[in-house]
């Protein structure tokens, strides 16, 4: 079962590239929250890191819209550092859920990718 997440995040990865214009953001799941990095693969640096636990959400909240609202988070910090566009590593997960409620959220609030 791990070989199989493994080599889908491998073939994921190997065809992303994060650069300091444009930083490659890395989604991580787990059963209970949602993490999220944005990563210049050029310098071995993460730029920004930040999960859902920071982001504050009104009321009762499922996982998908926390998730969602982690992605605008997001891209409000990515505009305070200058940065328009990225490149989206969904790593071993589908593009389904929670992983997609982030990349809606982060569309919304502005980022190319």
């Amino acid at each position: 079962m791990k070989d199989k997440k493994l080599s889908r995040q491998r073939r994921t990865r190997a065809k992303l590239f994060g650069t300091q214009a444009r930083p490659r953001l890395s989604v991580f799941r787990s059963n209970k929250h949602v993490f999220a990095q944005l990563i210049d693969d050029s310098a071995g640096k993460t730029i920004l890191g930040v999960s859902e636990i920071k982001v504050k959400t009104v009321g009762k909240t499922n996982k998908t819209e926390r998730a969602k609202a982690l992605g605008k988070y997001i891209s409000e910090k990515a505009k305070d550092k200058k940065i328009k566009k990225i490149v989206f590593d969904r790593g071993s997960y589908s593009y389904h859920g929670r992983v997609k409620a982030i990349a809606e959220g982060l569309r919304e609030g502005g980022l190319k990718f």
